[in-house]
């Protein structure tokens, strides 16, 4: 059956992948990865020797209709980024859209994703969240963080460690100091940190410190 399947991947402990995924991963002609070196890493570990072809940010607008069109005419491909589930912050919305545009075939495999093990890590309310990704780094950053200081719900964000310091102080100012939050680092890594406080004591945390690693930001709502 021609199918698209978009196959979360690990974001950390290679552990952490589905026997189906390893299986569709297998059965599929195609594989497209965001990034064909670290996905070849995968699948090495996974044993899996399968055709790759490289579908990322800077490609994906050039060739989703292709990659659709060669679905429609019987082929089963897969779509892994680098980490997480295809859609989330990373390439797979555009050929997910097209596909129901099209009436193509495709299934979404559940997975890892570093968003709701952050928030259930952090300890604030996880029943009504919003999800806000990585905010815009200078046009726009403004607006969209003015516009969620009345925001009620736990707010989740993805930020670059080089970077986190700077949020932090910026979202003091917006949110205020005593706002409170969790910072996860490295979730399902080996150097894994999960840092619960205040914004005022997160900044002094994590500004006396280097920092690496993907980070989850989870701040808490307007009370």
């Amino acid at each position: 059956m021609s199918i698209l399947y978009l196959v979360p991947t690990p974001i950390g402990n290679l552990e952490d992948i589905t026997l189906r995924a390893i299986r569709i991963l297998k059965e599929v002609d195609l594989i497209l990865a965001e990034d064909t070196r670290t996905s070849g890493f995968l699948l090495k570990h996974l044993g899996i020797e399968k055709r790759m072809q490289s579908y990322h940010a800077h490609n994906e607008h050039k060739v989703v209709e292709d990659i659709v069109a060669r679905i429609s005419a019987g082929e089963k491909i897969a779509l892994i980024t680098d980490a997480g589930t295809p859609g989330i912050s990373d390439p797979g919305f555009l050929i997910a859209r097209e596909c129901v545009r099209q009436d193509v075939p495709f299934e979404t495999l559940p997975g890892p994703t570093a968003l709701i093990p952050a928030l259930v890590n952090s300890g604030l309310p996880g029943d009504r969240f919003c999800f806000e990704g990585f905010l815009p780094q200078k046009k726009g950053r403004h607006t969209r963080l003015t516009s969620l200081q009345a925001e009620e719900r736990t707010m989740i964000f993805y930020e670059s460690p080089f970077r986190l310091v700077k949020t932090l102080e910026q979202f003091s100012e917006y949110f205020g100091e005593e706002r409170k939050v969790s910072v996860t680092r490295e979730l399902s890594k080996l150097h894994e940190e999960n840092y619960h406080g205040t914004l005022k004591e997160a900044h002094a945390h994590f500004s006396a410190k280097t920092v690496k690693g993907e980070i989850v930001i989870v701040l808490g709502g307007k009370e």
